[in-house]
């Protein structure tokens, strides 16, 4: 298969919406009836907004809270929407709910990678990875690799990762990505994880285009929200956010400065507009594909957020530092891989309720609720494939 070079994709569709397009405009009339959708930071912003325009069509949308209780304040006159926790700084958290909803057996059709911090001061998970970067881009590449068999089963799902325009205040530091050596740079820190959101849509969609699932980055403009916490009185009046009495709310409005309406549109988009089916891996904004610049503080997406070689190189390191990897099976494949680590003796109880219940009898972490583990010949299968690691 030829693999096209992701800067070439680049291309604006003229699509007919703008920045002024709504997140419900952005649904162009369809009904999402029967669909299942996660949005990551669903209870505020941008986040909330999606939330409301993928209900609005009748979706059914699972928010993950770091505090339900909180979001249920805020979400308590939306249907269809069921609250859950997690927090993307903490990898058991992740796992957890990846575990409560694939036990559901559901398909997971939509997945919006919305919630995100911003130029925060240096704080450290209990790894030591900068939150920024912990938050923004690794705790969103374990939870999507933890989902991976819903989006599989989805058979035509889509990811959105939520970048920004911030990716052209800096790249990627592969030598050093959690500051351990290097001065911190909140700023500097916040355009690195929207580098990665960027980079992550590529290599993802790479991967999950043979299986259905593709995979888009959004810019979704300039919003006044609880996002911009962090920034100091001298930074929002550059960015004509605070008025006369100190509120934080944009003055002017304009192709980068937008309503949370506006803003949410290109997130919208890309989770469901037929305009993108068969498309993947690229950068979008304004309701539309970007396209390639150099020039900072300009539309559109420098090269170095899309580009392949360092798309590849963020996977690994991905990888290696999240300790979790995406089991990726050929298309068409029916059994989950054994996993390598897998133990129990056959005639365990363990044993005995993987191999009876409707988990991947391997125990293999990204495989659990494995649709196909639900049939007889396949559940034969995989018990012989314990029967083989129980004997190593």
């Amino acid at each position: 298969m030829t693999t096209q070079n992701p800067i070439a994709l680049q291309t604006p569709l003229r699509t007919g919406f703008g920045p002024r397009t709504t997140a419900k405009e952005a649904l162009g009339g369809q009904d999402l009836t029967g669909r299942i959708a996660i949005v990551t930071g669903g209870y505020a912003g941008l986040g909330l907004e999606a939330v409301k325009a993928l209900a609005s069509a009748g979706a059914t949308v699972i928010v993950p809270a770091r505090t339900p209780e909180k979001a249920q304040a805020a979400l308590s006159t939306v249907p269809g929407v069921e609250l859950e926790r997690v927090e993307l700084m903490d990898p058991s958290s992740i796992d957890a709910f990846a575990e409560r909803f694939l036990a559901t057996g559901r398909p997971l059709h939509m997945m919006i990678n919305s919630a995100g911090i911003m130029a925060a001061p240096l704080v450290r998970d209990s790894r030591g990875f900068e939150s920024q970067l912990s938050t923004n881009h690794l705790g969103h590449f374990q939870l999507t690799a933890r989902l991976w068999p819903a989006l599989k089963k989805a058979e035509g799902a889509r990811i959105v990762s939520v970048s920004s325009f911030a990716h052209q205040l800096g790249g990627f530091d592969f030598e050093d990505p959690n500051f351990h050596t290097r001065d911190y740079e909140r700023w500097v820190a916040y355009a690195q994880s929207k580098t990665a959101n960027a980079l992550f849509a590529v290599a993802m969609d790479k991967r999950g285009k043979t299986h259905g699932v593709r995979t888009f980055s959004v810019h979704p403009g300039t919003i006044i929200t609880n996002l911009s916490r962090h920034m100091t009185e001298d930074e929002l009046n550059a960015f004509s956010a605070l008025n006369e009495r100190g509120e934080r709310v944009l003055l002017a409005y304009s192709d980068e400065f937008k309503t949370i309406e506006e803003g949410a549109a290109t997130l919208v988009w890309c989770a469901v507009h037929p305009q993108l089916d068969g498309k993947g891996g690229v950068y979008c904004e304004n309701g539309d594909i970007a396209e390639i610049t150099s020039v900072p503080f300009t539309p559109g997406v420098f090269e170095r957020a899309v580009n392949a070689e360092d798309a590849e190189r963020l996977w690994t390191l991905s990888e290696r530092l999240t300790g979790v990897k995406f089991e990726l099976l050929p298309v068409g494949s029916s059994v989950c891989r054994p996993c390598s680590g897998f133990r129990d003796p056959a005639g365990s109880d363990e044993g005995k309720r993987r191999s009876n219940h409707d988990v991947c009898p391997t125990g293999c972490a990204e495989a659990r609720a494995c649709p196909a583990s639900r049939s007889e010949n396949i559940r034969k299968a995989a018990n012989e494939s314990v029967g083989r690691l129980s004997s190593l």
